[in-house]
């Protein structure tokens, strides 16, 4: 397993799934320094794609939310400007073509939130709170939250998270479509590699085709995904992923391809 730092945050490649963990025990706070780390790791996923990413923190807590000294006495012009920055590799992982997976054991506040909404999937201990919690410092979530909370559990719910600035647990965002899965704590880091491993081995160009169509179908309309279905899908029939898969299907039914995201 090989692994690279950037400061407080870790890179592992771990076969066909990358890891990256946010290590700033016991906080995990969004400094600059963190920023900047997220922001160099997600550009070396982007510099060489892997077949899927898992996006972890080490502690009892995801994130206590950004370290507030970082607004202290910003001009509206920087504060324009740190957005913008730190919106980049947001939308950089965002448009990984591969499968994200975010898995939160804890307490998972504003930024680390905003971040597992750019993932495909988000998992979740049963012990778990998540909140945008901006508004004790009069701000509104800005790294893409509430856009995308809204694509998730729509907009009323997105706007009654963030104008309250309450926690809600697993199980409620669960209900909500935000929380993909709620797993147990005890043994939950296992747990939550073991699945986003599992569909790192899957057929890594069928994904991404995945990940284009519901985009495609969410953001602007279904009949948008279907426009592009074939320039989507076709190129499929020639990948090695394709091509074993019906080979084995056929010769020994299915659930037996393996798979090398070609």
């Amino acid at each position: 397993m090989s692994t690279k730092e950037f400061g407080p945050v870790r890179l592992e490649q771990d076969g066909p799934l990358a890891v990256l963990t946010f290590d700033a025990p016991p906080l995990n706070l969004f400094t600059e320094a963190m920023i900047d780390g997220f922001g160099a790791a997600v550009a070396e996923l982007v510099a060489a794609p892997p077949r899927g990413v898992l996006l972890r923190a080490e502690g009892k807590v995801v994130s206590g939310g950004v370290d507030v000294h970082t607004f202290d006495g910003l001009t509206p012009e920087q504060g324009a400007d740190l957005w913008d920055r730190w919106l980049v590799p947001i939308q950089q992982l965002e448009d990984l073509p591969c499968p994200t997976v975010f898995a939160a054991q804890g307490l998972c506040l504003t930024a680390a939130f905003e971040i597992s909404l750019a993932c495909d999937l988000l998992l979740a201990s049963e012990k778990a709170r998540f909140g945008l919690v901006e508004i004790v410092v009069g701000l509104t979530p800005s790294m893409g939250g509430p856009q995308r909370l809204a694509e998730r559990a729509g907009p009323a719910r997105a706007k009654e998270l963030i104008y309250t600035g309450e926690l809600y647990d697993a199980a409620t965002l669960a209900s909500w479509n935000v929380v993909n899965r709620v797993l147990p704590l005890e043994g939950f880091d296992e747990a939550a590699r073991a699945f986003a491993r599992r569909i790192a081995e899957g057929p890594t160009k069928a994904h991404a085709a995945t990940k284009l169509l519901v985009g495609a179908g969410v953001r602007q309309d279904p009949r948008a995904a279907d426009a592009i279905v074939g320039e989507v899908s076709g190129p499929l029939f020639a990948t090695e992923d394709l091509k074993n898969a019906v080979r084995s299907f056929l010769t020994d039914g299915p659930g037996k391809a393996t798979y090398e995201g070609r």
